[in-house]
């Protein structure tokens, strides 16, 4: 990243607070919008099962399509806005976003979960750019010491996406006309409406200038030359992604079938509003975090947080009615600084390796298409329960790299 600095960076001249400010407002509404998808895709997940009688592991492909999309994109964006600029990445990011949410037209009205999946993928494609383009971007818009802090804010609304998520599709995808009928029509018209307004936010965004911080991402003079991976912050960052991804995607994945399983009485559309308490938390504890973190280091925050996961999921797969639930809720308060946390302390200080950095950050998502298949075939043999002791896993995980950049 970044060498180290006080102020704005220097090229962008006496108006660069002003100039950061408003990219960094942009730039946040693009983690909105990636969190409203992901919000949706839970929902999505139980739906499939409902409408097009798929089983858990099957469902699990939703996750694979959409996060397996991040690992193919990544080193291709990195490369694109190398030569072309972060701006171009998001303009693309975007539109691939459009194009897939647009491809679920099609795919409602064949009623095929194959053609869901590929509408899937070509969202995340999308996804994977502007992911790729807007964490580095957020980190570098204003000074290094601030940036851990300044990229959980900016991820704090996607966790108002991801609440906002579920309250659509709890409401439109499983209201009494939709269910064991089969019929797509709420999917397709939610999925016309994000296309919409995600074209809307390209043409805001093609038509302002935003400052170009490429030149930011070299060397100062004296800096000691390091290949990409002698760097062992961004090694183990890297690892510790995939792991932490793997657990948030898993935990979210099978929450709905969760919640209906270990709460009586609760139908599938209140766990969809449940799920929606859950990404209230996990907003929540971004905000709330993003204050701690001028008082508490991110690393030590990061090693407490993923400790306390650990507790929750075994208290989790103990299967209390309720309060195992209410236990699967409260892991979503603890996961929410985890992801932009690793990514900045990740990247921090790589200089001219940054924008790589942070593509391989990115593939490391892919992580969440592994983890739903594996606890998909988990539940359907076991129990649903159980399936939460591969994400109790990955939290040690990153317990480890937390401790180890804490001493760092």
């Amino acid at each position: 990243m970044l060498a180290e600095k006080s102020a704005a960076p220097p090229q962008l001249g006496v108006k660069a607070t002003s100039n950061l400010r408003w990219a960094f407002i942009l730039v946040t509404s693009l983690f909105f919008m990636w969190g409203l998808s992901y919000g949706l895709l839970d929902v999505l997940n139980k739906h499939f099962q409902e409408t097009l009688h798929v089983t858990k592991a099957q469902s699990g492909l939703l996750q694979a399509a959409y996060f397996g999309a991040y690992f193919l994109v990544a080193l291709p964006a990195g490369y694109f806005m190398d030569k072309k600029g972060y701006k171009a990445g998001i303009l693309v990011g975007l539109c691939l976003y459009a194009l897939g949410a647009l491809l679920f037209v099609p795919a409602a009205s064949a009623n095929s979960f194959g053609a869901f999946l590929f509408a899937l993928f070509v969202i995340a494609c999308g996804l994977g750019c502007l992911e790729t383009a807007a964490n580095p971007y957020a980190t570098v818009l204003g000074d290094t010491q601030g940036a851990e802090r300044r990229l959980n804010l900016a991820q704090s609304f996607n966790g108002l996406g991801q609440f906002i998520g579920p309250m659509i599709g709890g409401t439109l995808f499983f209201s009494a006309t939709q269910g064991a009928s089969g019929d797509q029509s709420a999917v397709k018209v939610t999925y016309v409406a994000i296309a919409v307004l995600v074209l809307l936010i390209a043409l805001l965004f093609s038509r302002t200038r935003l400052p170009d911080i490429r030149e930011e991402e070299r060397p100062e003079q004296g800096e000691i030359a390091q290949g990409l991976w002698q760097h062992k912050h961004f090694v183990g960052g890297v690892i510790t992604q995939f792991f932490y991804v793997a657990a948030q995607v898993g935990v979210g994945a099978f929450f709905i079938n969760y919640a209906t399983e270990h709460w009586s009485d609760v139908s599938n559309q209140s766990a969809s509003y449940l799920l929606s308490i859950a990404m209230i938390c996990f907003m929540i504890g971004r905000f709330f975090s993003t204050w701690l973190m001028g008082r508490v280091k991110p690393a030590t925050l990061l090693m407490l947080y993923s400790l306390i996961n650990i507790l929750l999921c075994g208290v989790v797969m103990l299967s209390i009615d309720g309060i195992s639930v209410v236990a699967l809720i409260g892991v979503f308060f603890f996961m929410s600084i985890m992801f932009p946390t690793i990514f900045a302390l990740g990247v921090k200080n790589m200089g001219k390796h940054t924008k790589r950095a942070s593509s391989f950050m990115i593939m490391a998502i892919v992580g969440g298409a592994i983890m739903p298949y594996f606890m998909g075939a988990l539940a359907d043999r076991y129990s649903t329960a159980l399936s939460y002791l591969l994400p109790l896993l990955c939290f040690a995980v990153v317990f480890v790299y937390g401790m180890q950049q804490r001493r760092r």
